[in-house]
């Protein structure tokens, strides 16, 4: 049986050590500004994948992918020191896709607020079809047919 919590506590120490450790132990130039967004771990604790995202151009995402493979027997060394656990999780790293979902989002909303501005100025510039007030009312002609037939009932 797995222990879900077990494993979640672990992937957020696996995530702190080697963030702390590329910021510390690794001075591969190839390596850009790298962030750790997230890290998951199997319910057997045996693999652990990391995500992490890379600001910059996609010669620096590439380097950088290169340089964290190459540093991984490091990484996978200090987390098993600094976890404790019997068996250290091997360690797979994934390009996070939350940048480029955030910016297909930002696109979308632009697109929207545009489509948006469009109607509103085509509302604004419009007019009415009919009437303004397109509700009936009673004339004035019909008003005062209605009090003549009401004096006509008294007398």
């Amino acid at each position: 049986m797995t222990d879900t919590a077990r494993a979640r506590k672990l992937a957020d120490r696996i995530r702190v050590v080697v963030a702390e450790t590329l910021q510390r132990r690794i001075k591969d130039p190839r390596l850009g500004y790298v962030t750790i967004t997230d890290t998951r771990v199997t319910g057997d604790l045996r693999e652990a994948t990391v995500f992490y995202t890379v600001f910059g151009s996609e010669e620096e995402r590439t380097a950088s992918a290169a340089a964290l493979e190459s540093a991984k027997g490091v990484l996978r060394s200090e987390v098993g020191r600094q976890t404790g656990v019997r068996f250290t999780p091997s360690l797979t790293f994934v390009a996070d896709a939350i940048p480029e979902n955030a910016r297909t989002i930002e696109d979308l909303l632009a697109k929207a607020r545009a489509i948006d501005e469009d109607v509103r100025k085509t509302a604004t510039d419009a007019a009415y079809a009919g009437e303004a007030d397109p509700y009936r009312k009673p004339s004035e002609d019909d008003e005062i047919d209605d009090d003549e037939d009401e004096q006509g009932d008294k007398a």
